[in-house]
């Protein structure tokens, strides 16, 4: 009886280890490393790419580096059927997968065209890429350019404009907005970086926002 406790004891320490999430199907691109397929809202693992709105260069030669990454992903995706593959979720709840369009590894594209980096602090799957990329100066290496992760810290909370009143929050839960009347709204707070006020419900999700469910 002893032995089988202490059997018992290790098998409930031991790590649960979740089978691999397997998604493929047309997808939608939010921004240059995050997508939606099948209603799942997908990370790409091992790459961040720059946020939308995000600027690269310097004074004169100023270039919307974020929208870019994020058209060069559309372009790359569009009409094709992407296969992804993960393990795990990051603190908004998405899949952090790898994915292939025909054949082809989506974030090491991205990676080796400029439209992203290798994003070391959690992989350095990508940085043979990064360094060719670097090299050659394409896309965001081209000129003076701030760090996906250092601009998310340094951008403040987007004050409110009159007529925005949708407030678009950061949680556990994920990038979810709120719209007046809805049960949590009032307590729902627009302060860290990243969220932000909307206009309306189009521009919330277009921004990667989804709606509240109360």
């Amino acid at each position: 009886m002893l032995r089988l406790r202490s059997l018992l004891v290790l098998f409930l320490l031991i790590p649960l280890q979740l089978p691999a999430a397997s998604l493929e199907g047309r997808v939608r691109v939010i921004d240059g490393d995050t997508l939606e397929i099948e209603g799942v809202r997908v990370r790409l693992f091992g790459i961040d790419a720059p946020e939308r709105g995000q600027t690269c260069g310097e004074r004169d030669r100023v270039w919307p580096c974020g929208d870019w990454a994020t058209e060069r992903l559309e372009l790359l995706l569009d009409g094709a059927a992407v296969r992804c593959e993960g393990d795990e979720r990051d603190r908004y709840g998405r899949l952090v997968a790898t994915c292939e369009v025909e054949g082809e590894d989506v974030g090491a594209h991205m990676v080796r065209a400029g439209a992203a980096l290798a994003y070391r602090r959690y992989s350095a799957r990508y940085a043979s890429e990064e360094a060719r990329a670097e090299s050659a100066r394409l896309g965001v290496w081209s000129g003076p350019m701030k760090r996906p992760e250092e601009y998310r810290h340094a951008t403040p909370a987007a004050p409110r404009a009159s007529a925005c009143a949708i407030k678009g929050n950061i949680s556990s839960n994920g990038r979810i907005y709120h719209v007046p009347g809805q049960a949590d709204y009032d307590r729902t707070v627009v302060s860290k970086p990243g969220e932000r006020w909307f206009c309306s419900a189009a521009e919330a999700e277009s921004a990667g926002f989804r709606p509240a469910r109360r």
